[in-house]
């Protein structure tokens, strides 16, 4: 009997060996076929999850720029760290007193850096001042942003491309929190408001100021826009929320960066072969390999809460998000769940698909150098219709 199944498992072992070899072999063609790699650089890794084994390697451990696939260092670091159930506040608070309808104080926007404070936050701001009876401010109405550093672009970030305002507050992406607040207070009666919003108000050495409102927002929603859209903004304001939720005050690029790179480290990789500039990967300081997002794929894929929130985040390919018009009826089609990157010269994808005797593996594939974006995502796409066909 032991040895009927000794032979089954070595059977089953010379199987999937050989369905590895195959699927290495036909990419291996599609690859040394391909002009593109003959004038550019390329590192990739695909590994079978299911098997725990690795698949395909090429220039895996080569350092390049990730674009985009940065998002998924910063996802999976702050699903780890800071909890599945974590919420981006802002609050609204006052100093002094009410007296007769007459705030004799301040009112402070105290900002934590959540990309999707809306219309309807700032009606509900309104709204709790009127609640009191606030129909006159002998003060200001201030901000207080000293959740992050006063830096308002991050490091390597191209000054003529489309950056996101790194500010504790915005409204409708830009720094316009404080104006936006002052005038609609304006609007609904409430008179004497002055906007004090081009500084920050220090609150330190000042009396303890009353909460009246926080609007709060779940990692959840960050993470959908900041992966399916690829959204900068969304990127940057959850990579500053490791700082801060490590008590930092004011948080900065490279106490978030810290933490990051302690991430690498569990996911069993020296963090001192790798750089981390930033939470979106526009940096071009940014430096990872093929090797690494793998390893941090497989490092959430083995963790069942940080995976079931990273999963549906993902663009899927031919259905949303920056995959919504790739890998259409193919094999991919509704298959490859992958994060896409994007910059100048460099076009990148990371992230899980099904093969057909429905193993599951994780892949990250990066071009450097490439002049050519369409050509270059044409070939990714067909690598992964490889891996799932």
């Amino acid at each position: 009997m032991r040895k009927i199944f000794l032979f089954l498992a070595l059977a089953v072992a010379l199987v999937v060996k050989a369905q590895d070899a195959s699927i290495g072999n036909r990419i291996d063609s599609l690859l040394n076929a391909n002009e593109l790699l003959k004038t550019s650089q390329m590192g990739m890794v695909v590994w079978d999850l299911t098997a725990d084994s690795l698949l395909y390697e090429r220039n895996g451990r080569q350092t390049l720029r990730p674009a985009s696939t940065m998002k998924l260092l910063t996802a999976i670091t702050a699903l780890d760290r800071l909890g599945t159930d974590y919420v981006l506040s802002t609050k609204l608070c006052y100093t002094g007193t009410i007296e007769n309808g007459v705030l004799r104080g301040n009112l402070i926007c105290s900002g934590g850096m959540d990309p999707l404070f809306d219309q309807s936050d700032m009606q509900a701001f309104v709204e709790s001042v009127r609640t009191l009876g606030i129909d006159s401010i002998t003060g200001f109405v201030g901000a207080d942003r000293s959740f992050k550093d006063d830096k308002l672009l991050g490091e390597g970030w191209c000054w003529d491309d489309d950056n996101p305002v790194l500010s504790p507050l915005v409204y409708n992406r830009k720094d316009v929190f404080v104006e936006t607040f002052a005038r609609q207070l304006m609007a609904a009666g409430v008179k004497g408001v002055m906007a004090q919003g081009s500084g920050t108000v220090d609150m330190r050495g000042r009396e303890t100021p009353y909460i009246i409102c926080v609007r709060t927002h779940n990692i959840d929603q960050v993470l959908l826009r900041m992966m399916k859209d690829s959204d900068n903004l969304f990127a940057e304001c959850l990579f500053y929320q490791l700082a801060s939720s490590e008590g930092h005050q004011p948080a900065t690029a490279k106490q978030s960066a810290a933490l990051v790179k302690d991430e690498i480290q569990r996911a069993g990789l020296n963090p001192a072969n790798y750089r981390v500039a930033d939470g979106s990967g526009l940096s071009l300081y940014n430096y990872v390999s093929a090797e690494l997002l793998v390893r941090l794929l497989r490092h959430a894929y083995k963790n069942e809460a940080v995976f079931r929130h990273l999963l549906p985040s993902l663009p899927i390919a031919g259905l949303d998000g920056t995959l919504k018009n790739r890998m259409d009826q193919t094999a991919a089609f509704g298959n490859v769940k992958a994060k896409t990157g994007t910059l100048t010269g460099i076009i990148s994808l990371a992230g899980y698909c099904t093969t057909a005797n429905d193993h599951q593996l994780c892949f990250a594939i990066i071009n450097q150098g490439v002049l050519s974006a369409s050509q270059t995502r044409h070939l990714q796409d067909r690598i992964c219709i490889e891996l799932c066909r």
